[in-house]
């Protein structure tokens, strides 16, 4: 699949980029120096909920993206202007404060996390549009806290690097927002490169880029329509298992720091607990970065028709172990392993909702797109919405 954009997106990019410009100069005055942002959505090829569990992952940056444009002021005073929600938010970078608007919240968080880490921020204008599909599962949010935070560390020349800013990120959303994520999304949305998917481990943040450029293969994401809230119980809930296999593990084996130190024969300690939701959640976990790994391997050789697979296992451990998946997502990978030329699929993201994932020869596209609507419309009464994505760049300075 190539990785160039066509004129159209560049038309529809170019177009985003001169909306939040003018935005900013109509609704803030003019300012003489504006700097805007390409903040990217990501996927993830494999290796879901391991990231908070210190195991390895296979993101990508990808061709949807948050463009923001930001002034500084000579004040503490923050303007925000969202061109979608089409709001304006303001508050003082010296007492940032939860609002209602839940989309502001990522950003005040941002500036919050700035604040701990003591750098103490002027204020700013700023405005933002983007086409990246709020709710389905590809990391609107992160692109919101990084492309800020990204914005501020380049205007104020503070010279973070992107490891100090993807887990200035995540800790926005951790602390602030309240949701227990792990460093993946803000970390691939920052280290993304075209063409290329990201093999991280999460506990050492070593990285490799795993080129991911198959000709005859589309990657298709397929949203359900059902929109999840990461800051739902569940989602912590789910961390919390995981979390609370590691302690008992711990006093039995006192190497253990993570999932990462555990095999199969060290998990039936939690059996003994009758608490198979535990175990399942970490024995998920454990065979999930398996899958990571094997997947590495799988695509350095292009073996793209056994990595389809992977991903169908991949779904099948988070619908029954880690039980995150929903009767939508259910009903539309199972569709997908039933159409000619689909490779894989999986749901996608952190579950309850949001897209799925599916491996797809480029000549199969359209039946696939066809055959799944007319499916999905019977079952579900609305029709899915597809996105075929590519891998991208990750977050930069587009314009001043």
């Amino acid at each position: 699949m190539p990785t160039q954009k066509t004129d159209a997106d560049r038309e529809q990019h170019a177009d985003i980029v001169d909306r939040v410009r003018q935005k900013t100069q109509e609704i803030f005055k003019d300012h003489s120096e504006i700097i805007i942002i390409r903040s990217p959505g990501r996927i993830n090829l494999i290796g879901e909920h391991t990231d908070y569990n210190d195991g390895f992952v296979m993101p990508a940056a990808i061709d949807k993206s948050i463009y923001l444009a930001m002034a500084l002021r000579n004040d503490f005073k923050v303007n925000v202007f969202s061109l979608d929600f089409d709001e304006l938010a303001t508050f003082d970078t010296r007492n940032p404060q939860r609002e209602k608007k839940s989309w502001v919240n990522y950003i005040i968080g941002v500036v919050h996390a700035f604040r701990e880490s003591g750098h103490e921020l002027p204020g700013f204008d700023a405005a933002f549009s983007g086409d990246i599909p709020i709710g389905a599962g590809l990391s609107s949010s992160a692109a919101l806290e990084t492309g800020f935070a990204y914005a501020i560390n380049s205007a104020l020349r503070l010279g973070l690097s992107k490891i100090e800013l993807s887990r200035l990120s995540q800790r926005a959303e951790n602390d602030f927002v309240g949701v227990r994520c792990g460093i993946m999304d803000q970390f691939a949305n920052l280290f993304g490169k075209e063409g290329h998917a990201i093999f991280l481990d999460t506990m050492t943040l070593e990285y490799e880029y795993v080129p991911f450029n198959p000709r005859d293969i589309d990657l298709v994401l397929c949203d359900s329509g059902v929109k999840h809230e990461l800051a739902s119980s569940e989602y912590n809930l789910r961390r919390n298992y995981t979390e609370s296999g590691v302690s008992v593990l711990k006093s039995r084996f006192p190497g253990v720091k993570s999932l990462r130190d555990v095999n199969k024969d060290m998990l039936k300690v939690l059996l003994e607990y009758d608490n198979r939701v535990i175990y399942d959640a970490c024995d998920y976990v454990i065979e999930e970065n398996e899958r990571v790994k094997l997947s590495y391997n799988l695509l350095k050789r292009k073996d793209y028709l056994r990595w389809g697979k992977v991903l169908y296992e991949s779904h099948r451990g988070l619908k029954e172990k880690y039980r995150v998946s929903c009767d939508e997502l259910d009903f539309l990978v199972d569709t997908a392993a039933q159409v000619p030329g689909v490779l894989g699929a999986r749901m996608m993201g952190g579950g309850f909702g949001g897209c799925t994932l599916n491996l797809v020869y480029h000549q199969s596209v359209q039946e696939f797109e066809e055959i799944v609507t007319d499916r999905y419309i019977k079952y579900a009464g609305r029709s899915p919405v597809f996105y075929k994505v590519k891998l991208s760049n990750g977050t930069d300075i587009v314009g001043r």
